[in-house]
């Protein structure tokens, strides 16, 4: 009986290794869904990111017109890479407010400068407050939010040309 206890250490290594192999074998999900879906947007008013700008606010929302909601900053390189298809989405009719998070009213002008402006309004979120209490995983993240103020889809990372017409049909769908 003694000699069982001292195979008992080996058995439990064995039982997290094993546990350890199964968790690796499971498909890595990188993206946090925001738990915000479905739910109406939290009460913030934020300042305009930068001077004679406009600021946002959640009430801002609520005029029955749904509209994308960005979330993005000038340090952000898939920022970048994404403004031409934030571009073709304005173009297409799709209202953009955008949050610039933990950005500096010169660098958000310069971006603004190099790669165009497709923002209704922007705000500026310097602790990023808003965007934690939706729920983003990081930068970009554009939601979309219906005419009521509720969240009703959320694109993680950049805008691409493919993810347009996704954007614009769950705009329609926000719009009903």
């Amino acid at each position: 009986m003694n000699r069982l206890w001292l195979y008992l250490p080996l058995a439990v290594f064995f039982l997290l290794l094993g546990f350890a192999a199964y968790q690796l074998s499971q498909p890595k999900d990188e993206f946090v869904r925001s738990a915000m879906i479905g739910q109406p947007l939290p009460n913030f008013t934020l300042p305009a990111a930068m001077p004679g700008g406009q600021g946002v606010s959640a009430s801002d929302f609520a005029d029955g017109q749904p509209r994308l909601l960005n979330f993005w900053a000038s340090w952000c390189l898939p920022c970048v890479a994404e403004a031409p298809h934030l571009d073709t989405l304005r173009d297409e009719g799709a209202t953009i407010i955008g949050i610039a998070i933990r950005d500096r009213p010169e660098d958000i002008a310069r971006f603004i400068g190099q790669h165009g402006n497709p923002y209704a309004a922007i705000a500026s979120d310097d602790i990023s407050a808003v965007q934690l209490a939706l729920g983003s995983s990081g930068l970009p993240e554009t939601f979309v939010i219906d005419g009521r103020g509720v969240v009703r889809y959320q694109h993680i990372g950049d805008v691409r040309a493919e993810h347009v017409p996704v954007l614009l049909a769950e705009l329609r769908k926000a719009a009903r």
